[in-house]
């Protein structure tokens, strides 16, 4: 007979004196200084470890396994033959004598354009893009922390690259996480979005002024931020990462008081469209013309940063994971969108129906939750569960947690990022088949929507 444990639990019995022996002295502000100082030493070290030389982080090699298996739709044989058949054509390289043959994913993208121009008209070398229609904006929120909200937007961003397109990546976030990921430099504020907002803030307030000054009425404050901001593009901004077809517009603590400033700006020029600004200035700069695809990571919290955003993007996903609590925050998430876009409109559309202007209704092309970090062992009842309340607003895909992934976020690296030769070919085929089903129900809705707008051009053009 097993007798019943007498161990108490360990909160029982502890010696106030014993405990004033081990605790430290209080703490300053000063040491929230040194704290975060020994934070910076760490995470420029880990960051660094996927660095190369220069200092700059490198894409690894794609052996002919992955790119006709994952990359290019063709048999193995057949893509051999060709490279033979064309010299011309980027040839590899091999680490040992007859070995594999590995490539640059610029390699990749030259031989993709040559399958699309030569090869079977039945295949898909290239993905869908309709011409003529702008990038579509994807933004990845939630205002619940720890949900895998940057990891999922800088996986998605990874897998459009591979499948070809050309992708913008803008971290909206101060943690700057996404920027981290992708090995962007960014010294102060003005290297972030900041300048863009402020700039379609300064153009809005000179036009007004112009206005006060005609009706005999002082002009409102114009300060040497707002000047100097009128001179900023985006291009300014973007900067190249280590894939050939990601570039990136990063984030640093700075970006922050974007929050402070935002509704000083607001409070000045109440008929501002704050909403607006970062759509206005990334297509009066040509940005939507310039990509396929743009991803806006955005900031755990609901402020000023998440709305433009929000307002500026076509496609809305919204990462959970399946607990209770996750559930419960992103209900309130929504709500709180509800409530935020909905008084945008009041206020607007009482200005527009006395004078006679169209109404102002914010549109996505489609919102989508997904269940992300997922335990099917553990998480299985609960996840049907929120499957059932939230029916098709929740992707019918969940993206299962795997050994593959957590290895990649200890190596400050996306999975895509990881060399397969590290795992056995197996093991990493599992690995990423679960963000593979994440892109595949993502570029569902993307092509989903670039079609109903490519036909909705089709019958305006009809029509005219």
């Amino acid at each position: 007979m097993v007798k019943d444990s007498q161990t108490q639990p360990p909160y029982f019995n502890i010696d106030p004196d014993r405990a004033l022996q081990e605790l430290d002295p209080p703490v300053t502000t000063g040491d929230f200084n040194r704290i975060a100082e020994v934070c910076t030493r760490g995470r420029e070290d880990l960051a660094s470890r996927g660095m190369n030389e220069d200092g700059r982080k490198s894409l690894r090699l794609f052996s002919t396994w992955e790119i006709t298996r994952y990359l290019i739709p063709v048999a193995t044989p057949h893509f051999r033959r060709v490279l033979k058949a064309h010299p011309d054509l980027p040839q590899g390289r091999s680490e040992t004598e007859g070995g594999a043959k590995w490539f640059t994913l610029d390699e990749v993208l030259r031989l993709r354009a040559h399958f699309a121009t030569e090869g079977s008209k039945a295949k898909e070398y290239r993905p869908y893009r309709p011409e003529g229609l702008p990038a579509k904006m994807v933004a990845v929120a939630n205002f619940k922390g720890g949900v895998g909200k940057t990891s999922t937007a800088a996986h998605l961003a990874m897998s459009a690259a591979l499948d070809g397109y050309r992708v913008l990546v803008i971290d909206l976030d101060s943690q700057g996480s996404m920027t981290s990921i992708f090995g962007g430099k960014v010294d102060d504020e003005w290297e972030t979005v900041f300048p863009l907002l402020a700039r379609h803030y300064a153009s809005h307030l000179r036009r007004e002024n112009q206005g006060r000054i005609d009706r005999g009425d002082p002009p409102l404050p114009f300060d040497d931020t707002l000047t100097e901001a009128l001179k900023v593009r985006s291009q300014d901004l973007i900067q190249k990462t280590h894939w050939p077809n990601i570039d990136l517009i990063g984030a640093q603590l700075n970006l922050y008081w974007s929050e402070f400033q935002i509704p000083v700006w607001r409070m000045q020029a109440r008929g501002w469209k704050l909403w607006d600004s970062l759509t206005d200035i990334l297509e009066a700069d040509g940005v939507l013309d310039g990509y396929d695809v743009i991803f806006l990571d955005t900031p755990p919290a609901l402020g000023y940063l998440t709305i433009n955003g929000l307002a500026a993007s076509d496609i809305l996903l919204v990462p959970l994971g399946a607990s209770f609590l996750e559930f419960d925050s992103t209900g309130r998430f929504f709500d709180m969108l509800h409530s935020t876009f909905a008084s945008i409109e009041e206020g607007e559309n009482m200005a527009a129906r006395a004078l006679g202007r169209e109404e102002l209704a914010f549109e996505w092309d489609a919102v989508r939750a997904v269940i992300t970090r997922y335990d099917g062992a553990q998480q299985g009842e609960l996840a049907s569960l929120i499957q059932a309340y939230l029916g098709r607003t929740l992707s019918p895909h969940r993206q299962d947690f795997t050994a593959l992934i957590g290895q990649a976020g200890e190596q400050v690296s996306g999975i895509y990022e990881a060399d397969y030769r590290d795992f056995n070919r197996e093991t990493y085929a599992r690995g990423r088949e679960t963000f593979d089903a994440t892109y595949a129900a993502f570029k569902r809705l993307l092509l989903g929507s670039w079609r109903r707008d490519e036909l909705a051009a089709q019958a305006e053009a009809g029509v005219a």
